[in-house]
């Protein structure tokens, strides 16, 4: 296997960030687990959002996931709520690692963590060696195919019926992401003018009504490089990870959301730089418009409204580098690549108002 998919890649020890292991290890062992602050944890590269370092407990590798140090936009790096999800969608979807602990007391670390099942394995980020170029229609096909098996758990079967509030959740999502586009906008835009774009995307989906296809469980963040793949068959999904703002709602948004981050390559140079998924950097990947056609035939959902959940999807992967980008204004963080972000962000609104004019698929 190409090493540079390997999970094991880790921080260097000048770059990971601080935390206080010694707490740590007082909190495990009070709880009758075993574990040694010596040597430090290691922390994973990868991802602009919660912090995941890879610990020794009870004498097995497991991760410890906690979210980013500052101000937390709402809704996101839900500790709770994704050791809920863990703890219990493992039983019906493999793919879910397991949840192992959960601590809310933020004296410890200073925020809620949960530690985790470790599945080792291959990651796709936006580097696709040459050697895989023959499988990426496969792994398109994969990729779809996961969703949609995600999306057949019934979450009662894993006693998640009560999660989320999936009545209205369409609505909820536009008032959501405008206003945390507005407040996102007071550090990002805090001494220039906001791009007249986002303005007319806010404006067009508050004025269109909202569809519905019913509900199901919702994964959020849906996206190749949260899917972990057997290191001997790299088309084999292991483990899919990132649950903390899973749901309910409507299972289209989980759709778009992938088709937010899925590039062509006719797409602005700009959704590349926010490097998400590989497919217009590797030859060989289904594009947009087949991958419906693909939804559509094995989940049998019927996508005459999707326009509505691209717009809606891309103006929410907008803002959520927006609020990455915002980190930086305030201090918060120092990273290079967060830094890149803010030139691309006018273009990814531009990008998405393309959509709404329908120039785009």
């Amino acid at each position: 296997m190409n090493m540079e998919l390997t999970t094991d890649r880790f921080f260097s020890q000048e770059h990971q960030q601080p935390e206080n292991w010694l707490n740590l290890e007082q909190y495990l062992q009070s709880l009758g687990h075993e574990f040694s602050a010596e040597p430090e944890p290691k922390q994973f590269v990868g991802g602009f959002g919660n912090l995941n370092f890879l610990i020794q407990m009870d004498g097995e590798p497991c991760v410890l996931r906690r979210p980013p140090h500052g101000p937390l936009p709402p809704g996101a790096n839900d500790m709770v709520r994704e050791y809920r999800v863990t703890s219990r969608l493992w039983r019906k979807f493999p793919l879910a690692p397991k949840g192992l602990l959960l601590c809310d007391d933020s004296e410890i670390l200073g925020a809620p963590f949960l530690i985790m099942q470790y599945r080792p394995g291959a990651v796709i980020q936006m580097d696709v060696p040459e050697s895989l170029h023959s499988l990426t229609w496969q792994l398109s096909e994969m990729i779809v195919e996961v969703l949609v098996k995600f999306q057949s758990v019934e979450p009662a079967s894993v006693e998640l019926q009560d999660l989320g509030r999936p009545e209205g959740f369409l609505e909820r999502a536009v008032r959501g992401w405008v206003k945390r586009y507005h407040v996102a906008a007071e550090d990002v835009y805090r001494n220039s003018v906001s791009p007249a774009s986002a303005t007319k995307i806010i404006d067009w989906l508050e004025k269109q009504p909202a569809p519905s296809t019913g509900h199901t469980l919702l994964h959020n963040d849906f996206k190749l490089n949260n899917i972990v793949l057997d290191r001997d068959n790299l088309t084999q999904p292991i483990a899919l990870l990132d649950w903390d703002m899973c749901t309910q709602g409507d299972p289209l948004f989980d759709f778009a959301t992938l088709l937010s981050y899925w590039t062509e390559p006719t797409d602005p140079p700009a959704l590349n730089k926010v490097g998400q998924m590989p497919t217009s950097t590797s030859p060989g990947w289904m594009n947009r418009e087949t991958v419906a056609d693909y939804y559509a035939k094995i989940s049998g959902r019927d996508l005459s409204n999707l326009h509505y959940y691209r717009v809606l999807t891309a103006f929410k992967h907008c803002i959520i580098f927006m609020q990455i980008y915002a980190r930086f204004c305030r201090g918060t963080t120092t990273d290079p690549r967060i830094a890149e972000l803010g030139p691309a962000l006018d273009s990814l609104f531009e990008f998405t108002h393309d959509i709404v004019l329908q120039r785009y698929f």
